[in-house]
């Protein structure tokens, strides 16, 4: 490659088109993941939604089991996703999900009709499976398109989409519930963000720089030598060092504060609306429009924690390490305190109720840049299958946390049982963290090289060459004492 060309590649590129698509992938595909918290609770009280369509009277354990049936199957395709991806490519195993995910949409409302709660349950599970590719398929998308320089951007515009995604699913669900659509338009109206989107991606996505038709020569350049990448990077298998990598302490410390998140995300998205209508006694309406203000707020503050990242590494203050740890404290930390606060409020502190819900979720949007970013410092080589891992295993608990709050919450208006269920997510927020300050990293970690496990034909190279320059040693001794002589 020229040694000639521009160091920062141009300012608006392909590779920034691409985070563009992967944010509105993750976009869609949380609208229609997410929707069901507001769904419920529509299918299950007509008098707080359009009464025309209809009603469900479904126990509180039968919710809980259609809530958490999604991560029944979205955590058995995490780990093969990984595998799939690094030898598809994200094009064609990022396509299959969203196009999955737009067709078991349009077929909810038949399917609730014909079999209950049980073939929606059904339905969630066969939806977790699909996208359960997603994630792994997008950090693999990142690594292969994101320089250095550019992560920090690129990554968190890509990973705010889930924030959009989540206002999304909770503020226009609630309005289409409410409208002439009723609550079957809120799956009607995914199956067609999904499906536009399945245009857009194949139209405008490639797997690498390399491989794209719309990437000038000046970014192509810019994006392979930053990365390090020698010509055929691309074709090559790098086999994975599994022993290397299930014996690191820092992916262990990442594995623990991603699980965290995993708990946190899954209490706030999906209980959050349960919580709102049980104890603070909002309308389905209401309910869904404020359940979305901690999501506007954590959209918001995606950027605005990148921009303070941008600044403290341009100007230094601080090394690359330093800060995701400082950022991801604040992330986990400042929400935990106000989850407690949250327990001790009831109908007559809506407001306030609100207020720190919204600062809760403002406060984690520093997730992105804390930790989930250290999956690609750690390993640009492997991230598909570290985030297939860590994402896996991180989302064994969302698929538990429904369940348990269904045992813990019996009365859904309980205040003094909702205060149980948020004191055990700030105190998994307070020790994830934790671990990873202390046992977390950002370096580049030595079994990411390419020529890792071959270490053996490196020493032997260099055992041959050393032999090579004592014989030509000896050689040259032997000529010198025959002149001599």
């Amino acid at each position: 490659m020229s040694a000639t060309v521009d160091s920062t590649g141009p300012v608006i590129g392909i590779r920034h088109l691409q985070a563009a698509l992967l944010f509105l992938a993750i976009c869609v595909n949380y609208i229609a993941r997410l929707n069901v918290s507001v769904a419920v609770v529509a299918m299950t009280d007509s008098a707080t939604t359009n009464p025309d369509f209809p009603e469900y009277n479904w126990s509180e354990a039968q919710r809980s089991y259609i809530l958490s049936s999604f991560y029944w199957g979205y955590i058995i395709t995490q780990f093969p996703a990984g595998f799939l991806v690094r030898h598809f490519g994200a094009k064609i195993v990022l396509f299959i999900p969203t196009l999955a995910t737009a067709i078991l949409s349009a077929v909810t409302p038949y399917t609730i009709s014909e079999g209950g709660w049980v073939a929606f349950s059904v339905l969630r599970i066969i939806m977790g499976l699909f996208q359960g590719l997603i994630f792994p398929c997008i950090h693999e998308h990142l690594a292969k398109w994101s320089p250095p320089k550019d992560r920090n951007r690129l990554g968190v515009f890509a990973y705010s989409g889930a924030d959009c995604g989540s206002v999304m699913a909770m503020g226009i669900s609630g309005l289409i519930a409410n409208s002439s659509m009723g609550w079957p338009g809120i799956s009607y109206v995914s199956a067609g963000l999904c499906g536009i989107w399945c245009l857009l991606w194949l139209l405008l996505a490639a797997n690498s720089a390399p491989s794209s038709k719309l990437v000038g020569q000046n970014e192509r350049d810019y994006i392979e030598r930053s990365l390090k990448r020698e010509d055929g990077f691309h074709v090559q298998k790098i086999p994975i060092p599994w022993r290397a990598l299930w014996t690191s302490v820092p992916f262990y410390a990442l594995l623990i504060v991603r699980s965290a998140q995993g708990w946190a995300n899954s209490t706030m998205q999906l209980q959050t609306p349960a919580y709102m209508h049980g104890v603070l006694e909002m309308d389905i309406k209401s309910n869904a429009l404020y359940s979305a203000l901690p999501f506007v707020a954590m959209w918001c503050m995606s950027y605005i924690y990148l921009a303070f990242a941008d600044v403290a590494m341009s100007r230094k203050w601080m090394s690359l390490n330093t800060l995701r740890k400082s950022i991801n404290t604040i992330a986990y930390w400042g929400p935990a305190a106000a989850l407690i606060g949250i327990g001790f409020l009831d109908k007559e502190q809506t407001a306030w109720a609100i207020a720190l819900m919204t600062i809760n979720a403002g406060l984690n949007a520093g997730s992105g840049i804390g930790s989930i970013l250290t999956i690609i410092d750690m390993s640009p080589n492997h991230s598909a299958i570290l985030m297939a891992i860590t994402n896996g295993v991180g989302n064994i608990f969302p698929l538990l946390t429904p369940l348990l709050v269904g045992v813990i919450v019996t009365d859904p208006g309980s205040r003094s049982q909702w205060q149980i269920v948020f004191a055990l997510t700030a105190i998994v927020f307070f020790v994830g963290n934790l671990v990873y300050i202390i046992w977390g990293t950002t370096d580049q970690q030595p079994w990411d090289a390419v020529d890792f496990l071959k270490p053996r034909d490196a020493e032997l190279d260099q055992d041959s060459a050393s032999v090579k320059r004592e014989k030509a040693a000896i050689k040259a001794i032997d000529a010198k004492t025959e002149k001599i002589m």
